[in-house]
């Protein structure tokens, strides 16, 4: 239960979350749990996790173990890792790939954005990668997220400000959302080629 959200605008990408942690009804505010952010700086990009409390343990423990932290250019790049990562997770850390009967891949049980100099990119559950040319958001609150930057996109100049929004929307209508929001921002390459 989460609201994150990535924004691109102006030169900048922005990722911004909240901070509360959910088991089933029961939600611990970021006053009660030491470590209550849900992105972590990893080389010189920026990742947010939804899904499990057990991936943000699981996803440090992961990167303190890489040495030379890949620049997650674009999706091809995004796609090869987690490709790789997802036989690491099964047999390191335990993981449970099942998820629907229906799927055609294993699941690596965890959805996640990147933000970086490159743009902002979303690695969902089956390692589908997307790359966003504006914003987008996933969680609990990702349709009161998304619809707030919608309105809000052409309005604002700042990429943190939209993304702002976005979450606080998610505060606002979702349950499973709950302040205080973590922004952090980047300055973007020149325009690249996939």
């Amino acid at each position: 239960m989460s609201t994150l959200v990535v924004v691109k605008k102006k030169g900048i990408a922005c990722i911004a979350a909240d901070t509360v942690t959910s088991f089933g009804s029961r939600r611990q505010r970021a006053t009660y749990v030491a470590h209550p952010e849900k992105i972590q700086c990893v080389g010189d990009s920026y990742i947010g996790i939804v899904g499990s409390a057990a991936h943000d343990l699981v996803v440090k423990s992961i990167f303190s173990q890489i040495e030379n932290i890949p620049n997650f250019q674009n999706r091809l790049e995004i796609f090869e890792f987690f490709r790789q990562l997802h036989k690491r997770l099964k047999k390191e850390y335990f993981l449970n790939p099942k998820e629907d009967e229906e799927d055609p891949y294993e699941s690596s049980q965890m959805d996640m954005f990147i933000a970086n100099r490159y743009g902002i990119f979303s690695i969902y559950s089956l390692r589908e990668v997307y790359e966003y040319q504006k914003f987008w958001a996933i969680g609990a609150g990702s349709d009161y997220a998304i619809g707030a930057m919608y309105a809000t996109y052409e309005h604002f100049d700042s990429a943190e400000t939209i993304a702002r929004i976005g979450v606080e929307a998610g505060i606002e209508f979702d349950d499973g959302t709950a302040g205080p929001i973590n922004t952090y921002c980047v300055d973007l390459v020149e325009e690249k080629s996939d």
